[in-house]
């Protein structure tokens, strides 16, 4: 991939950028052409303002009552300087606009600090070791919950059973969350508890993974891990500000200024008001009401709620579930799986309730966002929103389709002629690489993670993470994106190369198209003069670097509306 080619702007300003678009001459006094001084005022660094083109380049920004007041030169922003101005040498680091986590799951990322975390983990033997530590550390917990096994990592892939378990903690249930999020592994006393045994049946789309004899061997798909999930105590909503709050400041660390929360509920939601009331979140968040969590219901009657806080929160989509993941083999395929003939995954909503939902969300002005993984489901999601677009034309509703995983290549040019943006997470491509064929088979391939024939069709593609899926930061999704590699720079050349995307295209992804998934590029996802002040600053240039530097890059400030929410100048 090539290294972008800079362009330098002079200087620009929101008066200046008006008389450009008005296009009318200004005459102005001499101390009218003295602009108000800025709160803050960044010199001396690399800024990728992606505005007016997306190659310009500047050295100073002007930052005045939350939003871009100008760009330009060190030279030409020294008029923004006043007595209060607080003035920032930036020594040469680079500012970006805003990073923006377009799917992840923030509540699930901060609740990682009070679980069993098993990410990571290489064997069934190292998940067992950590939960037999678990239990002893914390032996008032009335359930032992975890998070991040992958058995696609363990030297036998093949899922495990429920007798491990029962062998390390016999006395309490256990619910260890597969890694994805879609399946569960749980002992004898959780699937007591729930009331599963050999005669229980799936539910719809769901499975439960069964010994010969016909008995759970503890391992559930998709909606059936829903069963276990009822009988679990439920969170307050104070456990939910705490998860919540870890996860912004985990994000703001990382370097973003907004993220994307795929799928809330009533009490996630309350206690994400209670946050932005109390002044307690640092980001940015744009949220899914989770399809049948009653949330959607009043999203769908009463209709979108959009900025509160002065921007920090919007309430605008609707998160649904049409398939499972590819790791537990719950994506739904239009051809069996390579290693497993007689399955070809779950849907998880039939697609004449796909279409009826989209109906109500046209009619509501509410976007959708479905989840979808395997080229069945992708083909279900688009024959359905076809199918409402026919039956109210909609000129700009930018329906999602989360994922997009494995889209058959017929099906890739429907993306951008249905207006259809296409949510993605890099890192899935990267962590799924080594297995992903086995699932698919060579000939399914063409159309996996395709990064570059979904943008050649003039789509635009949001990035994202799905953390605590993956890891947080955005840093690792502009390196898989750019390189589809693993951090050892394996395999040479990239995983299925001719899917790269550039430098550029990348950092787009997760700034300018993050934010018009959201509709939000009038006003953040450039550092354009007059749009809020969302600014992430690294030590070094990921449009410049050797790929492989990229995720060595340190975060220097994450700023918000123009205020600091993260700074950290240390070596």
């Amino acid at each position: 991939m090539g290294r972008i080619e800079r362009r330098t702007l002079g200087f620009l300003s929101l008066g200046s950028m008006m008389a450009i678009v008005v296009g009318l001459p200004i005459q102005l006094s001499h101390s009218a052409l003295l602009p108000p001084p800025a709160d803050v005022l960044l010199v001396g660094g690399r800024v990728y303002p992606l505005w007016p083109t997306p190659d310009a380049v500047v050295s100073a920004i002007a930052i005045r009552q939350g939003r871009i007041a100008a760009l330009g030169s060190d030279e030409a922003l020294r008029a923004w300087r006043g007595p209060r101005t607080r003035v920032i040498d930036l020594r040469g680091a680079t500012v970006l606009p805003g990073l923006t986590d377009a799917h992840m799951h923030l509540a699930g990322l901060g609740r990682l600090r009070r679980q069993l975390v098993l990410t990571g983990t290489r064997s069934k033997e190292e998940v067992l070791q950590k939960l037999r530590d678990y239990a002893r550390k914390h032996p008032d917990l009335s359930w032992i919950v975890g998070r991040g096994w992958d058995q696609n990592d363990w030297p036998d892939p093949r899922m495990p059973d429920r007798a491990d378990l029962d062998r390390v903690v016999p006395d309490r249930p256990v619910y260890l969350t597969r890694i994805d999020g879609h399946a569960a592994w749980v002992n004898t006393k959780a699937l007591e508890r729930a009331g599963i045994g050999p005669t229980t049946p799936d539910p719809p789309g769901g499975r439960i993974l069964r010994r010969p004899d016909g008995s759970p061997t503890g391992v559930l798909l998709d909606r059936a891990a829903e069963l276990v999930q009822r009988v679990m105590p439920e969170p307050t909503v104070e456990d939910w500000m705490a998860d919540l709050e870890a996860g912004a400041r985990a994000c703001i660390e990382a370097g973003l200024t907004e993220v994307h929360d795929a799928g809330i509920s009533p009490a996630t939601w309350e206690a994400y008001v209670r946050l932005v009331e109390r002044g307690r979140l640092p980001i940015r968040v744009y949220a899914m009401a989770m399809y049948r969590s009653g949330l959607d219901e009043r999203l769908l009657a009463e209709g979108p709620i959009i900025g509160l806080g002065d921007g920090r929160l919007t309430l605008r989509a609707i998160k649904v579930l049409s398939d499972g993941a590819l790791g537990s083999r719950g994506a739904a395929l239009l051809e069996p799986y390579a290693d497993e003939p007689d399955s070809t995954g779950l849907l998880l909503v039939e697609p004449d309730e796909l279409v009826g939902l989209a109906r109500r969300a046209l009619d509501a002005g509410v976007q959708l966002a479905v989840h979808a993984i395997g080229d069945r489901a992708n083909r279900m999601v688009l024959d359905a929103f076809e199918t409402a677009f026919r039956e109210r034309p909609c000129r700009d509703c930018r329906f999602r389709i989360e994922h997009a995983q494995v889209v058959h290549p017929q099906d890739i040019p429907r993306l951008a002629r249905l207006g259809i943006v296409p949510s993605m997470q890099p890192t899935h491509a990267t962590s799924d690489m080594p297995w992903a064929p086995s699932r698919l088979g060579a000939g399914r391939l063409q159309g996996a993670y395709a990064w570059r024939s979904i943008l050649q069709t003039g789509a635009k593609i949001a990035g994202g993470s799905d953390a605590p899926v993956e890891e947080i930061s955005p840093l690792l999704g502009l390196y898989a994106a750019i390189t589809r590699q693993d951090l050892r720079g394996q395999p040479a050349g990239g995983w299925l190369p001719e899917e790269r995307v550039s430098p550029l295209e990348a950092l787009r992804m997760f700034t300018e198209w993050a934010a018009y998934a959201a509709f939000e590029e009038s006003g953040r996802g450039t550092l354009r003069p007059g749009n809020r002040a969302d600014l992430t600053v690294l030590d070094g240039d990921p449009l410049q670097v050797e790929p492989l530097e990229i995720p060595r890059l340190r975060v220097r400030m994450t700023v918000v509306g123009g205020r600091i929410v993260y700074e950290s100048w240390s070596p």
